[in-house]
């Protein structure tokens, strides 16, 4: 005797929401919407392999799901944290089945977290898309541009996803409340719960499960601010994440490293932490911070904070906060310099007005006898064949350029010791000048 279906009273809240139509999903309009690209390839009838790029809890299973649904297709979901290529494999035995079955089906594989696998296992479903065998999607939170394999990249459309809109989070509220699976909830109350969930549908409605469950045992007909905070304690008293606090937060963490006070750097870091930020967000600002307000005053800053960066995604939380705290401490009491971080910003600003300079020829590469004939590479000066390595008087702007000046070490950190070389490398190329302009003559 088969066991009665779940009620849908009680399946989760994130269950009974889970649109079942295109016109269901919430946000996303910037692809999703009348005339955008994902809207235009649900409407053609022709599934393609793509990747979906966004944060946390924006749609990407979702609207793999229904891309399915709208083909017609078998759904496959593998998950590259926990699977390799065994599941891979599978996959590719099922897809085979469902092609050459009576049915003669589609199937939609999907990768959640594909960043996660490495090339090669990313490389094994590169026969199979080609073939036409599956439909490849692939969800991740992270660049694809950095974490999928180029090959893979190129035969899959990227759409990207964004965080959902306060507005959108709102509406989902509005379809529990619709539903009766939540109570009540004042508008101060609505406001917090919102910027809590920062625009990840899935702590919302994970957390509204929660806030209905907690209500009901407490027999609470309406949620509260103060009843909201009490529920869910510490993490959501310190800030709005997201919101203008946080922000300022942020700033000031920054601006205490840049001050090179390590007490109010650490002061800050932990309020972050304590108000619920991500370390790996904190993770990337602090890698910032070295290359922005260090710079090569101290080049270790660098490699101490990707270090830490590395330490926390093997340890996590807590322990790897730990190793985050002291790159904070490190970048505080470090040498300063924004030299290199001005340096690049007045370079490219200088290449965005400047028109375009023809690479001298003693500078341009010879591989072919009629480039040598064109004197490309003529009379360039190998700088490791002269005195101390370097070739004093060589000019390397493209010629009749009057060369600009980017670059101003600092006399901080190692960029006292590096301003001293360049110092030392100019003098040498005034003295080389009229030797030079002598042979001209």
């Amino acid at each position: 005797m088969s066991s009665p279906s779940l009620h849908p009273s009680h399946q989760p809240l994130a269950e009974r929401l889970r649109p079942r139509t295109l016109a269901d999903v919430v946000g996303q309009q910037q692809v999703l919407g009348e005339g955008m690209p994902l809207r235009l390839a649900f409407e053609s009838g022709r599934p393609h392999s793509c990747i979906l790029w966004g944060p946390p809890g924006v749609g990407k299973t979702t609207i793999a799901r229904l891309m399915a649904d709208a083909f017609d297709a078998q759904f496959i979901s593998i998950s590259a944290v926990l699977g390799g290529v065994k599941d891979i494999r599978e996959a590719v035995e099922q897809a085979q089945s469902a092609r050459d079955g009576l049915m003669q089906q589609r199937t939609i594989v999907f990768v959640d977290e594909v960043h996660r696998f490495n090339k090669s296992q990313q490389d094994a479903f590169l026969p199979h898309v080609e073939s036409g065998l599956f439909t490849f999607i692939g969800a991740t939170t992270e660049n694809p541009s950095f974490e999928v394999n180029s090959a893979l990249l190129s035969r899959a459309a990227v759409y990207v996803l964004q965080s959902l809109t306060a507005d959108d989070l709102r509406q989902i509220v509005e379809k529990a409340q619709a539903l009766q699976a939540v109570p009540a909830i004042e508008s101060e109350a609505m406001e917090r719960l919102i910027a809590y969930a920062d625009g990840d549908a899935r702590r919302l409605l994970n957390t509204l499960e929660t806030l209905a469950i907690t209500a009901e045992q407490a027999k609470v007909e309406t949620i509260t601010d103060a009843w909201l905070l009490k529920v869910l304690g510490e993490r959501m008293r310190r800030y709005d994440k997201g919101g203008e606090q946080f922000y300022d937060t942020i700033s000031a963490l920054h601006k205490s490293v840049r001050g090179s006070d390590p007490d109010a750097a650490l002061y800050w870091f932990c309020r972050m932490l304590d108000g619920g930020a991500d370390p790996r967000y904190l993770a990337r600002r602090i890698v910032r911070m070295a290359w922005e307000d260090i710079g090569l005053a101290d080049p270790r800053a660098m490699q101490m904070c990707n270090d830490a960066a590395a330490t926390y995604e093997r340890l996590g939380s807590p322990e790897g906060e730990l190793a985050l705290a002291q790159a904070v401490l490190y970048l505080a009491v470090a040498p300063k310099s924004n030299a290199g971080y001005m340096a690049y910003n007045q370079a490219k600003a200088f290449v965005k007005q400047d028109g375009t300079w023809p690479v001298p020829l003693h500078l341009r590469n010879a591989p072919t006898q009629l480039m040598k004939d064109l004197d490309y590479g003529k009379a360039y000066r190998y700088a490791h064949d002269e005195e101390g390595g370097f070739a004093a008087g060589e000019k390397y702007f493209p010629d009749d350029m009057e060369p600009p000046s980017f670059y101003q070490p600092v006399p901080r950190g190692l960029e006292i010791k590096i301003g001293a070389k360049l110092d030392e490398l100019r003098a040498r190329n005034v003295a080389a000048k009229p030797a030079e302009d002598d042979v001209q003559d």
